[in-house]
């Protein structure tokens, strides 16, 4: 008797976890730091907490594809040029590597239903994406890694200029 219960629970439970599986979205998670992962999104909110939730904006690829989500006015320890994903975005899109916006900090590649909403990255998307990445020609990359480094010195801190210390020499005073 409380083995065919177990089993009609086991079935609704595992139907409810396909149920929550079929809403989760596949995103690709580009780190500022240069590690990209594959992970779950279910609502633009999330992808507003994975970019740091300042100022969110998206580009499409040329194909209206993909969706690049990235921050607009990332904090100072993110300001750093994503590299990876610059280089997909000239991948994807008609933007060259001349043209291209250097993208900062962390990035999302996702997808959107015909509705606009969010969409999950199927594993063809996936292999298309990293097909297209192999494209980027040697010019390119040469190109773009010009303007990161050019970039990069034109935020980089700048160290004070040194200060000469002024001394005041004291001479005793006569009583």
């Amino acid at each position: 008797m409380g083995n065919s219960s177990t089993g009609a629970a086991r079935r609704r439970h595992t139907e409810e976890s396909d149920e929550w599986i079929s809403i989760m979205n596949t995103i690709l998670y580009f780190s500022s730091r240069g590690p990209v992962y594959e992970t779950r999104a279910y609502t633009k909110a999330d992808i507003d907490r994975l970019v740091a939730d300042r100022a969110l904006q998206s580009l499409s690829s040329a194909d209206h594809q993909f969706d690049f989500w990235f921050s607009g006015s990332a904090p100072g320890c993110q300001r750093r040029v994503n590299r990876l994903a610059s280089e997909l975005l000239v991948a994807t899109t008609t933007f060259n590597a001349k043209t291209v916006p250097l993208l900062r900090g962390a990035v999302v590649v996702a997808t959107h239903d015909g509705a606009g909403d969010l969409d999950g990255l199927s594993w063809q998307q996936l292999d298309l994406l990293a097909r297209r990445n192999r494209t980027l020609s040697a010019r390119d990359e040469r190109i773009l890694a010009r303007r990161i480094a050019r970039d990069q010195r034109r935020v980089a801190p700048r160290p004070a200029p040194a200060v000469a210390a002024t001394v005041r020499s004291r001479t005793a005073a006569a009583h």
